[in-house]
């Protein structure tokens, strides 16, 4: 919308760059551009504001397919306004002196005309194509065809209206037919996705078997060699045993060697010793053999004289005892 001043009962109009603006004083045309500024007065001037811009008109709206089911087509198509003065002379784009507002509904007419345009170009194609080919390639060709029908539209031609671009949006069934249409495929990507679900349970059982596998062949391998351990340490213990044993027997046989040899000398010692003693008790008793029987009694109590001091007791035997008094019993002259 223009910007309008008032100033002293003239009016000023400052346009945007993309508004072209008609100024007709008196029927003549005084001001025609875009982006246009000026003075006038609002009792002679007759305005006109045309955006040239490039502008987007939505739309909606309910077409049949050929297998007769009913869809809704979403569409979008980009416009503009290529020839102001062919516009302004087909539409009324006349706005207030004083306010700037447009008196009509230039838009909306141009509006109705792209809708119902399309519409027509739409319906005929979809008409023609059964609803499954319609929801996969429908889109394209509904396209296509709303392209090429605004674009040969003379109507559009004779106002000025130029159609820069016609996207189609979607193409969607009715509800129910949406939802009929969407179980199989929901119940193949559900079988898709219980096929993954077991296949990854699968493929985690067989690991989980492997796992135990390997987990039972290192228990396997583990006692194998607890075993050659156990084997081993009755071989070493066994070994031991053996080396001890011979050890101690070498130990045992040397011990008695020596045992052996000690006992022989302690007995060859002792032979000497007992054949020393004999020999000299048999050279003692022959030198008492030879002795009379005074010089032994004399012999005897020097002995015991001696000895007295150290002698505790003495036994005299009754044979001795006997022998003694008889002697003292003797005459002087026997004795001798």
């Amino acid at each position: 919308m223009a910007d309008i001043i008032r100033r002293f009962g003239w009016r000023h109009l400052r346009s945007a760059p993309t508004a072209h603006v008609r100024h007709h004083r008196r029927g003549k045309l005084v001001h025609d551009g875009p982006g246009l500024s000026f003075w006038y007065r609002a009792l002679t001037a007759a305005l006109c504001e045309i955006p040239v811009d490039d502008r987007e008109e939505s739309m909606a709206f309910h077409a049949r397919t050929a297998d007769f089911q009913d869809v809704t087509v979403q569409a979008a198509v980009t416009y503009r306004i290529g020839e102001p003065s062919t516009a302004a002379s087909r539409l009324d784009f006349s706005i207030d002196p004083d306010t700037g507002v447009w008196r009509g509904a230039p838009l909306e007419q141009i509006s109705t005309l792209l809708t119902e345009t399309a519409q027509q170009h739409a319906l005929d194609v979809l008409a023609r194509t059964p609803l499954a080919a319609a929801l996969t390639d429908g889109v394209a060709a509904v396209r296509e065809r709303m392209s090429d029908g605004l674009a040969g539209e003379p109507r559009l031609a004779a106002t000025g209206i130029s159609v820069v671009a016609v996207r189609v949006v979607a193409l969607r069934p009715e509800p129910e037919v949406e939802r009929a249409l969407r179980t199989p495929a929901r119940e193949q990507i559900q079988q898709e996705a219980d096929r993954a679900t077991y296949e990854r349970r699968a493929v985690a059982v067989e690991r989980e078997r492997a796992i135990a596998e390997n987990e039972l062949a290192s228990k396997i391998e583990l006692a194998r060699r607890e075993e050659q351990l156990v084997e081993q340490r009755g071989t070493n213990t066994r070994r031991e045993a053996e080396e001890t044993a011979a050890a101690d027997g070498v130990r045992a046989a040397a011990e008695a060697a020596r045992t052996v040899r000690l006992a022989k000398a302690e007995a060859e010692a002792a032979r000497e010793v007992g054949d020393a003693r004999a020999h000299a008790q048999a050279a003692w008793l022959r030198v008492h053999a030879e002795v009379d029987a005074s010089t032994l009694h004399a012999l005897t109590g020097s002995r015991l004289a001696e000895n007295l001091p150290r002698i505790d007791s003495l036994t005299v035997s009754p044979d001795v005892l006997t022998g003694l008094l008889a002697k003292l019993g003797r005459p002087q002259g026997e004795q001798e």
